[in-house]
């Protein structure tokens, strides 16, 4: 499938920075994006591309700035976490005004984890986010909120094929991609917190009541829940602190990022079962969540909830374009006004509040509050 929403956000990128990073979850489709881009330039040779999973590519950069050095134009390198020291390196051949090079490096990693190896490019790095595919992409939300985005999921023929593709995708993360990242804990560990998160989907994080559950002490229940935050499996969704006299929540509520993988981890084995299940509304709140982040291409560290201990809430709160934006997310035929609503519209001094459900129509509910089948927002 053609992605050229992010092949454009590329070629921006390059006109501002030599080095560009796309940083996603494994197998979201990165690998494929940059064969897409390079393939529209006439300045890369396959010479230029490097695998890092790859012995022979990681034969070849042995020697990393003689080899890189000697290439022309856009130059790929995939999987760049595996291997950090080659940022100072690249910095120092980006700074040549003689080479006329550009880098465009996938990392299957947060930017925040790759920050921490990447400082000395500061000023010389943009980094851009690709994500499983989004129903601007696909155009079908069924399929999307069922089977997740993940490519191979998403495309596979049928459900039975999808949720196999899951499945092995869940076990390689925890044995292997995990420990490549330099993680060193017992897979068996990381599963079971896995399965266990699940249950907290939508709900505030509480590392003590994990840990005590699986008998874990809750220092490395938080070190787990930082993991798969930086691989981009979960979302911390941070509270947000109004300068009101309300006691506000300050803990902040999990996210899985990928309904299917969510689905998976659940046991939830076809369309039925998702209808009859227990987290149905945790998991139609967690897909459209993912979906209107996404569709308005928020920054991470402009998504909040906010929530009083007297059980006002919102579920998303969002800061763009000096507004302040809030929604709700309810599974349901007829969304209404509700009372926490009313409080955080005007506690928040909210622009406007939008509440969205599975149906198609758009109405207005209150003011500044309305009502929007999460299709209809998102091709709006």
């Amino acid at each position: 499938m053609q992605r050229p929403h992010f092949l454009q956000k590329i070629q921006q990128a390059f006109k501002s920075h030599p080095i560009v990073a796309i940083i996603g979850p494994r197998q979201c489709g990165k690998t494929t994006l940059a064969r897409m881009f390079a393939d529209q330039t006439n300045d890369h040779s396959p010479e230029n591309y490097f695998d890092l999973e790859d012995l022979h590519d990681l034969q070849r950069l042995e020697v990393p700035q003689t080899t890189l050095s000697i290439l022309k134009g856009l130059i790929v390198i995939d999987e760049i976490q595996r291997k950090p020291d080659l940022f100072q390196t690249l910095r120092v051949l980006c700074d040549n005004p003689k080479l006329h090079q550009k880098f465009l490096i996938l990392g299957s990693a947060s930017q925040d984890l790759l920050k921490q190896s990447s400082e000395s490019l500061t000023g010389r790095i943009i980094y851009l986010e690709l994500t499983p595919f989004k129903y601007e992409e696909v155009h079908d939300l069924g399929g999307l909120w069922m089977k997740g985005g993940f490519p191979r999921s998403f495309l596979a023929d049928d459900f039975e094929t999808s949720t196999a593709w899951r499945k092995s995708y869940i076990r390689t993360f925890i044995e292997q991609d995990i420990p490549n990242l330099g993680f060193k804990f017992p897979p068996e560990h990381l599963r079971r917190f896995w399965m266990m998160l699940t249950h907290y989907h939508g709900c505030l994080y509480n590392a003590s009541e994990i840990g005590r559950s699986l008998n874990i002490p809750a220092r490395k229940i938080r070190e787990y829940t930082d993991i798969l935050t930086s691989t981009l499996m979960i979302r911390q969704l941070q509270p947000w602190h109004e300068n009101i006299s309300k006691r506000q929540v300050k803990t902040p509520k999990i996210y899985f990022r990928d309904s299917g993988l969510f689905h998976t981890l659940l046991g939830i084995a076809d369309e039925s079962a998702l209808l009859t299940h227990p987290k149905l509304g945790a998991s139609w709140e967690g897909f459209a969540l993912e979906e209107v982040i996404r569709s308005l291409e928020i920054d991470p560290y402009d998504c909040f909830f906010w929530a009083t201990q007297a059980h006002a809430e919102l579920d998303l709160l969002i800061f763009k374009e000096g507004k302040r934006l809030g929604f709700e997310f309810k599974y349901s035929d007829s969304p209404k006004v509700t009372k926490s609503m009313l409080i955080a519209v005007s506690d928040l001094k909210l622009d406007g509040l939008v509440v969205v459900y599975p149906g198609t129509k758009s109405f207005k509910l209150h003011e500044n509050i309305h009502a929007a089948g999460l299709v209809t927002f998102l091709e709006e």
